[in-house]
């Protein structure tokens, strides 16, 4: 198992491949989104880091609906929604598990020490942000109610 998320891929939103490893040299933001969560504003957040630090940062949002069933659409509805509610351009995957018997090895990777070499770390809740740096290597976990404005490093 590689010790940097860039040896890692995840099926886009829309239907292409999400390569990590197309991140080197950029620090990664990946957040756990959902569409009906007291923290979806954040998505606005997000899209503004993106856009002004797109040359130095690559956010990519991962649906989930492990938390409250607050992201219960099909892919194409969650993909709608960001664009017409908050004009996402940053990288969505495919709606996925990142807790319980159907976890996704990224979040495997980002949430066990044992594979990342940096911390374990539990999933809160939606809008959990996993900071990278250019290297692949993790840098910080913050919880969802941490805006993105406030996290060192960015």
């Amino acid at each position: 198992m590689s010790n940097t998320i860039h040896a890692f891929q995840m099926e886009s939103i829309e239907g292409g491949i999400i390569d990590f490893g197309a991140f080197k040299g950029k620090k990664v933001l990946v957040v756990n989104v959902a569409s009906e969560c007291g923290y979806t504003p954040q998505y606005a957040q997000l899209q503004e880091i993106h856009e002004h630090l797109s040359d130095q940062l690559t956010v990519v949002g991962v649906p989930c609906n492990d938390f409250g069933s607050q992201e219960p659409g099909t892919e194409s509805e969650i993909q709608q929604f960001c664009t017409r509610r908050y004009g996402i351009t940053f990288p969505l995957t495919a709606k996925i598990s990142i807790k319980g018997e159907n976890l996704h090895p990224v979040y495997a990777w980002l949430t066990q020490k044992e594979l990342n070499g940096v911390s374990d770390s539990t999933v809160a809740w939606n809008f959990q942000k996993y900071l990278l740096d250019g290297q692949g290597h993790l840098l910080g976990v913050f919880p969802p109610s941490v805006s993105v404005f406030d996290i060192p490093g960015l």
